[in-house]
């Protein structure tokens, strides 16, 4: 369910008592499908600097696209902050995002960012596997995300097809191996995965036993374990080598809508998410357990360092749009 949040400063109607009400503070539409709590941070940060006040709809990333499609030019939406890029990437075909002032975009490298400067990388994750070390080894786990459809993982294996950030994936496999490989990938998974509703649900399930390893980002991973404590959690994270498609690397981005009514307080969010202040906040916060895209800005201490990660080589533009991998989910009858 989608909720309507306001950060900022509220003022309360003073006509009553003879006081002149000050003028009404400038206010931002964000459609967000970014973690509430990084939301919130975030928000409170950027209208204690600006004074702008911002109003958020949260839901899932897909969701929220289809829905800025829906609206087109009458959207009220003056910004779109999603947790991957095809999203941004669906909307930029639809020639719905305006371009990204180029001072903030050379804030992140290039490489992380729209091509075409219609949206900008504000920070990454990393897919894993999350496993529990009294039920599977380390030396047993599978050098390749694709051996996990073979018939030793059967029922050892959880992982949520639905979730918004295993659509990213699927379109990796279909780029690297092709439609007709990936399905029987996807095929495979189904026969030996207990499925869950989001990553939430499949990193828990690894830490209780229910099975052995569970595809998912990162971040789920951090949050259980400062849920629960470092000494309480019963699971680890295990990271595919050798360019492999499981260490893809999503990338949360943002963008200007082209309908925006307010584009000079949007690009100067924009600009906010990408600047020094709220990239360090991010990276040592025990909220968001991404890495800042911004150069020189150290990730969360917890996280593998950024340069010591394996991921293919699949840029943001390769991953397309999501489109083919969402019917590839159904036509295997996973969503």
């Amino acid at each position: 369910m989608k909720r309507w949040i306001a950060f900022g400063v509220l003022s309360a109607g003073l006509a009553g008592f003879g006081l002149v009400a000050p003028a009404r503070a400038q206010t931002l539409t964000l459609y967000s499908a970014q973690h509430p709590q990084v939301d919130a941070m975030l928000m409170a940060a950027f209208t204690k600097q600006t004074g702008i006040q911002v109003q958020v709809r949260e839901g899932e990333g897909p969701d929220i696209a289809a829905q800025i499609l829906q609206e087109g030019a009458d959207s009220p939406a003056d910004v779109f902050f999603t947790e991957n890029s095809p999203e941004l990437n669906l909307l930029d075909e639809k020639g719905l995002l305006a371009p990204v002032d180029p001072a903030t975009l050379a804030q992140v490298p290039p490489q992380y960012s729209a091509a075409d400067g219609h949206w900008l990388g504000v920070l990454a994750r990393e897919n894993v596997l999350a496993y529990n070390p009294s039920l599977v080894k380390e030396s047993a786990l599978p050098a390749s995300l694709l051996d996990l459809a073979k018939p030793e993982w059967k029922g050892k294996l959880g992982f949520a097809p639905s979730d918004a950030d295993f659509l990213p994936l699927v379109s990796a496999v279909i780029k690297q191996y092709g439609k007709t490989e990936a399905l029987a990938w996807l095929n495979g998974l189904k026969a030996n995965a207990t499925v869950y509703q989001d990553d939430e649900g499949a990193v828990a399930a690894v830490a209780r036993g229910s099975v052995a390893v569970a595809i998912i980002n990162n971040y789920y991973w951090y949050r259980l374990e400062t849920d629960l404590g470092p000494a309480k959690i019963d699971s680890k994270i295990y990271h595919f080598k050798n360019g492999d498609i499981g260490g893809l690397i999503n990338i949360s981005g943002a963008a200007v809508l082209k309908s925006s009514k307010n584009p000079a307080a949007a690009q100067k969010f924009l600009a906010f998410l990408v600047s020094p202040a709220a990239q360090e906040m991010l990276g040592k916060s025990d909220i968001d357990y991404e890495y800042p895209l911004r150069p020189g800005v150290a990730p969360n201490a917890k996280l593998t360092p950024f340069k010591d990660l394996a991921p293919p080589a699949i840029n943001v533009s390769q991953l397309g749009d999501d489109q083919e991998a969402g019917a590839l989910l159904q036509q295997a009858g996973l969503i």
